[in-house]
């Protein structure tokens, strides 16, 4: 793409808001060039980047561009004559339900019934609606937990999990089509919302998902009898969780909720943490302060898109704590478990599904209760993809799915990682472990000494713009051809090339046929069962590494981890 002609096409076509913007930048050629070097990617999770004029940036042309490719992608693999749907959700992010009203607008002038909510909403609750409205298609106008000056557009299928490869390789075909300022068809949104094109949907839809959400309790009578007792803080970081998780609490009896007020109303500047993500305790600053005043020892947050939920600890020590998404997937892994397997009503097909960067420990905890552990690649929409496999074969019971990224989901009413049920469920076995004399802390070390102490790291190293998607590729590349033969001090046994769909042994070279989606995975198979796996990231401009170590004592595992650290500043130069 002449990044300079398309800078001046913008120039003579866009409205003047969008001029002004761009005159703004005249002369400035660093900041045109990554504005318009390409066009903002659609891949198998949308679309995301910064927001503002421009190809390769979030605004409402390119916004259009997608919806309008999308209109097309349904009419196209549906038959002829079908009465197309799509449901639309937005979080609190800047401009989210500006976007989602151009989308509204597009979908309807198309002839495509539109359920809009009324109000900012979380992912999941888009993917329960999908079935619960019936519809063709989703759009959740959200950038999950990145920070503020981004936003994004994900796509969901009729069977509400995020849009599937083939049909995005559609959309992506249908919007190379389609010019963003001639090609893209519209309508007056107050005019479709008269004539019912666009339909506005609120309570009605929420009350039967969060019905669904309450029905996946373990201890329902035990947070009936107890729940008003458990006192904790709650942040929904300026997000579309603050109404569903309150109502869900207090709907199953947790009555001392304390809300972080200064993080409680949207706000898409996120004014009171320097990124809205879950995983960093910077965010959670204020609400361990709460915690502190209220004699708190849980605090839960949960990101603006509310499909992502973290957690801070209080230990005996009173320092708070953070816990990674691997650590409460597998404390949730063995709550649900062993409760249920205690009670006699664990099914003999159960199985619990995880990516292949998630920890290693809840395969070791499915072991030692006969469940099966399946694996997928990273995205919650292949854990979707097991949930709907069991439907339509009647085979295997699903009970969990979870990502070290902090997404999990219990039960089969959505597709996607639900905050809202994961709050609920943290909640209830802070409860369950105080109600048998201990403590999440207390609970998470039992679970290493059951079954060895696994530590898992995660590094992510931002490379933005053009030189930096070069980078990205450079090292990918390296590794491929040059794979290290020793990792924190630790023999290389094999490597899976999950682009190729080839695990090779690196002692003989013997090779075996990867069962899964191609994907730009290395994964490498260390001695003693460690792993170290590198991917770029699908919606952010990083690379990132993952350290899945185990080790027979604490300190040999964290020992490790700290010569897996030395080679990772090598393997990103």
């Amino acid at each position: 793409m002449d990044y300079k002609k398309e800078y001046e096409r913008w120039l003579k076509n866009a409205d003047a808001e969008t001029v002004a913007e761009l005159e703004a930048i005249r002369g400035d050629e660093k900041e045109i060039e990554e504005r318009f070097y390409k066009n903002l990617e659609f891949g198998t999770a949308g679309l995301r980047g910064i927001i503002g004029a421009g190809s390769n940036r979030m605004n409402s042309y390119v916004v259009g561009q997608a919806t309008q490719g999308l209109a097309n992608q349904l009419k196209k693999t549906n038959p002829e004559g079908a009465e197309l749907s799509v449901a639309i959700a937005y979080d609190s992010r800047i401009k989210s339900d500006e976007f989602a009203r151009v989308a509204a607008a597009i979908l309807a002038a198309n002839g495509i019934k539109v359920y809009l909510f009324d109000e900012l909403k979380p992912v999941p609750e888009l993917s329960f609606t999908i079935a619960y409205k019936k519809t063709t298609a989703g759009i959740v106008i959200t950038a999950s937990h990145n920070p503020a000056k981004y936003n994004g557009y994900k796509v969901y299928g009729a069977d509400g999990a995020q849009l599937n490869p083939e049909l995005a390789a559609i959309v992506l075909e249908e919007i190379e089509k389609t010019d963003m300022f001639s090609g893209v068809k519209t309508c007056d949104y107050d005019e479709a919302v008269a004539d019912g094109r666009i339909e506005l949907i609120g309570d009605e839809v929420e009350n039967a998902y969060l019905d669904c959400v309450a029905a996946q309790s373990i201890n329902p009578e035990l947070i009936r009898k107890a729940g008003n007792t458990l006192t904790f803080v709650y942040t929904p970081f300026h997000g579309s969780g603050n109404k569903p998780v309150r109502k869900i609490l207090k709907r199953m009896g947790f009555d001392n909720v304390v809300v972080v007020k200064e993080q409680e109303l949207p706000d898409g500047r996120f004014p009171t943490v320097k990124s809205p993500n879950p995983e960093n305790k910077e965010g959670f600053t204020l609400a361990i302060e709460y915690a502190k005043k209220c004699g708190a020892d849980l605090i839960i947050g949960t990101d603006p898109d509310a499909d992502r939920v973290g957690i801070i600890v209080k230990s005996k020590d009173g320092e708070y704590n953070t816990y990674t998404g691997n650590q409460v997937g597998a404390m949730l892994t063995e709550y649900i478990l062993s409760s249920l397997s205690e009670r006699g009503e664990l099914p003999k097909d159960a199985y619990v599904v995880k990516t292949i960067v998630t920890t290693n420990l809840a395969s070791a905890i499915c072991d030692s209760y006969g469940v099966e552990m399946k694996e997928v690649l990273t995205g919650f929409k292949f854990i979707g993809e097991k949930i709907k496999e069991s439907e339509e074969t009647g085979r295997g019971t699903y009970i969990l799915g979870f990502e070290e990224s902090y997404g999990y989901l219990k039960g089969t009413y959505a597709r996607d990682k639900d905050a809202v049920v994961a709050t609920m469920l943290i909640a209830e076995m802070t409860l369950w472990c105080r109600e048998h004399g201990s403590s999440l802390a207390e609970f998470m070390d039992s679970i290493y000494e059951k079954y060895g102490y696994y530590n898992e790291y995660v590094e992510s190293v931002v490379m933005e713009g053009k030189d930096g998607s070069a980078k990205i590729s450079g090292i990918m590349e390296k590794l491929r051809t040059c794979a290290p033969a020793e990792i924190g001090g630790k023999k290389v046994l094999a490597v899976r090339d999950y682009q190729t769909s080839v695990r090779t042994e690196t002692a003989d070279g013997k090779t075996d046929e990867i069962l899964l989606p191609k994907s730009n995975v290395l994964y490498f198979e260390l001695a003693d069962g460690n792993n170290f796996i590198v991917r770029p990231s699908g919606t952010e401009p990083k690379i990132k590494l993952y350290c899945l170590l185990r080790g027979d004592t604490k300190a040999d595992a964290d020992a490790l981890l700290s010569k897996v650290k030395e080679d990772i500043s090598e393997i990103v130069k």
